[in-house]
């Protein structure tokens, strides 16, 4: 099973749709709900960093045959300048704008990794590629 989904630089309306729409299709797979946990928070940072700090991308969700959940997001840049520092807790670049929203506390991308069973990045000034997967 695959979904591709398009998010939107800004859309603060939606974000946090496609994470919902994600978890939805787990629990009607009957995934372990502590998997199921790991996967919502995971897909929420970064959906929500999509909105945050990209120019928008896509999310890419699959269940592979033997239950893997692979999650893949690819953005159109910016880019992180400094991955390390990012991985950083605490160390946010969110605007105000995404301050006034709530988000922005610089916890994304260490949940993300800490969440994950596998997880990788890659980033330029062309865009940033972000992959996890869930056992």
């Amino acid at each position: 099973m695959k979904k591709i989904y398009q998010v939107e630089k800004d859309n603060y309306e939606d974000a946090g749709q496609v994470s919902r729409d994600i978890k939805k299709t787990l629990k009607i797979l009957g995934i372990d709900p502590k998997v199921l946990k790991r996967v919502s928070i995971a897909c929420y940072e970064a959906e929500i960093n999509l909105v945050i700090h990209s120019n928008g991308g896509t999310i890419l969700f699959e269940v592979t045959d033997n239950g893997t959940i692979l999650l893949s997001f690819d953005d159109i840049g910016p880019g992180i300048p400094n991955i390390d520092l990012a991985l950083t807790p605490g160390w946010s670049t969110a605007s105000k704008k995404a301050r006034e929203f709530g988000f922005g506390a610089g916890m994304g991308l260490d949940n993300m990794k800490n969440c994950a069973s596998t997880f990788q990045i890659e980033s330029s000034s062309e865009g940033t590629h972000l992959k996890m997967s869930f056992v």
